[in-house]
């Protein structure tokens, strides 16, 4: 049985990794993510063809940029091998891997990013998990209407 579409809002600081880099690649996997809850959601509630909101953080205008699409089911995240990379975890091992990831393809880039001053005057995202106090996760869930507004 197919699981049910879903949609999410992912965060990237552009210096490091913008909607212009996923244009030009593509696709890529979604390295890094070293908080247990959002692991959490893309290992266990991702699934290929889920809505992606690619939004840009700590930068001069946060906020959503483009739309992207999950590409891939989880699988371990190999930065975490690797000692030489800054997300490097010496407790993970192949046999017990403890990070995961999902690969992100490209599907478009907004006409004009929606900036988040924007997206908190915007009633119909007011509910957002983003929004919520203290929430300062990189992979939150959004709506299926939350998502539309960016369609």
């Amino acid at each position: 049985m197919k699981a049910p579409k879903r949609y999410w809002l992912m965060k990237s600081e552009p210096e490091s990794y913008s909607i212009d880099h996923l244009k030009r690649d593509k696709k890529t996997p979604w390295s890094g993510v070293r908080n247990f809850q959002a692991r959490n959601f893309m290992r266990d509630d991702m699934h290929a063809g889920d809505g992606v909101l690619f939004y840009h953080s700590s930068c001069a205008v946060p906020g959503v940029y483009g739309i992207g699409k999950v590409a891939s089911k989880a699988y371990p995240d190999p930065t975490q091998f690797d000692s030489k990379s800054p997300y490097f975890d010496a407790r993970a091992t192949k046999d017990k891997p403890i990070w995961y990831l999902v690969d992100v393809a490209f599907a478009r880039k907004l006409q004009a990013p929606v900036s988040i001053t924007e997206m908190r005057a915007n009633k119909k995202l007011s509910g957002m998990a983003t929004f919520r106090k203290g929430s300062r996760l990189s992979v939150t869930p959004v709506t299926a209407e939350e998502f539309a507004v960016f369609s």
